[in-house]
């Protein structure tokens, strides 16, 4: 009788270690990426400038785009660039509004993708997904997964302690986005793809139960693979159920009710995930939660990022607007503004100010 089994879309190469970029030639010269060695690589003005001189002696095939920002004319115009050369493949080198400009670009002529991210600030780096500025705000895009994933921890421990402190509240945010997908199969029926809620929990675990810090390899290798578990996740399941519930519905809201104020995805996330347990009755694990944000340097209270309670209120009100159609604690309960504020007070007892 035949072995009956699925085909998961995922990268054929994950190199995540110090000194990785050293070898990338390597990566990219796999007949499976690149069998010409006609490569389009893309970066950012600022720190790409730096990396593209320590790796264009390399690739001497490869020519080099610089992108702007993060926008979706951004991408639409690089799509535009590559679509003129004959490459095998587009490569990514920057941070996640680079990569996300490469995806997109590389989906729109048709080539496949090679991740080479500078930061850890979140799970984009893997996903089927690129979230770009657009004429009405921000958008996500489908796009293949990436082909390969290069990872060089020694170029993350370089970049600002920020972006892994956003990456950790990302990661971290996956157990509350996976209570809310249970509480939707419960409630609605709602169908749980259970190896990616699988990969995208022990995801979010293994980093909330490591004892390093962010200036360590051994954290860092973890977080680095959580994130890209994490996007494996979301191409298994074929959306972004995984890592998303309450959670980014309240990163949105303080994203579109402030966008000039907004923290970085990631705080937002892990504030929005210790709440968001909170309020599913799972005290003990929000206060754990919280405790180990904390430890890390991320907020856990909206006066921590500037916002005042009034305002955290009024983001956890309108959060569920961000997402219509999905259904997680938020939609729920269908809080109104006094029982929000009843639950933060609580909240703030239980987690300790």
């Amino acid at each position: 009788m035949p072995v009956l089994t699925r085909l998961i879309p995922s990268p054929v190469v994950v190199d995540i270690r110090p000194g990785a970029l050293d070898d990338l030639a390597g990566v990219l010269a796999d007949e499976r990426i690149s069998h010409s060695g006609r490569l389009a690589v893309a970066v950012s003005g600022g720190s790409g400038t730096r990396l593209r001189e320590r790796v264009a002696p390399s690739l001497p095939g490869a020519t080099w785009y610089e992108v702007g920002g993060g926008t979706l004319d951004d991408a639409v115009r690089l799509a535009g660039d590559i679509k003129a050369g004959r490459y095998d493949a587009v490569v990514g080198l920057g941070g996640g509004k680079i990569i996300d400009c490469a995806k997109f670009a590389a989906a729109r002529v048709g080539l496949p993708l090679v991740a080479v991210p500078t930061n850890l600030a979140h799970d984009g780096l893997c996903s089927p997904v690129a979230t770009l500025d657009n004429d009405a705000g921000r958008g996500s895009y489908g796009v293949p997964n990436p082909i390969a994933v290069v990872i060089d921890l020694d170029v993350i421990r370089e970049a600002p302690a920020r972006f892994v402190r956003s990456g950790i509240g990302d990661a971290v945010s996956n157990i509350s986005a996976i209570a809310d997908w249970e509480l939707s199969h419960r409630v609605n029926g709602e169908k749980i793809d259970g190896l990616a809620a699988a990969m995208a929990r022990q995801a979010g675990e293994a980093v909330l139960r490591h004892p390093g810090g962010i200036g360590e390899n051994d954290f860092l290798q973890v977080l680095a693979e959580a994130l890209v578990l994490s996007g494996i996740a979301m191409s298994v399941s074929g959306d972004s159920r995984p890592s998303s519930g309450a959670c980014h519905e309240i990163n949105h809201a303080f994203d579109l009710l402030f966008p000039r104020r907004a923290a970085s995805h990631g705080e937002q996330c892990g504030l929005g995930a210790a709440f968001a347990m909170y309020l599913r009755g799972a005290h003990e694990e929000s206060a754990f939660m919280a405790d180990v944000l904390r430890r890390h340097g991320l907020p856990v209270l909206p006066e921590e990022i500037g916002f005042t309670v009034d305002e955290f209120v009024r983001v956890v009100e309108f959060a569920p607007e961000t997402r219509p159609g999905r259904y997680t604690i938020l939609e729920h309960l269908d809080l109104k503004t006094p029982q929000i504020k009843d639950f933060y007070v609580d909240y703030v007892k239980a987690i300790g100010s």
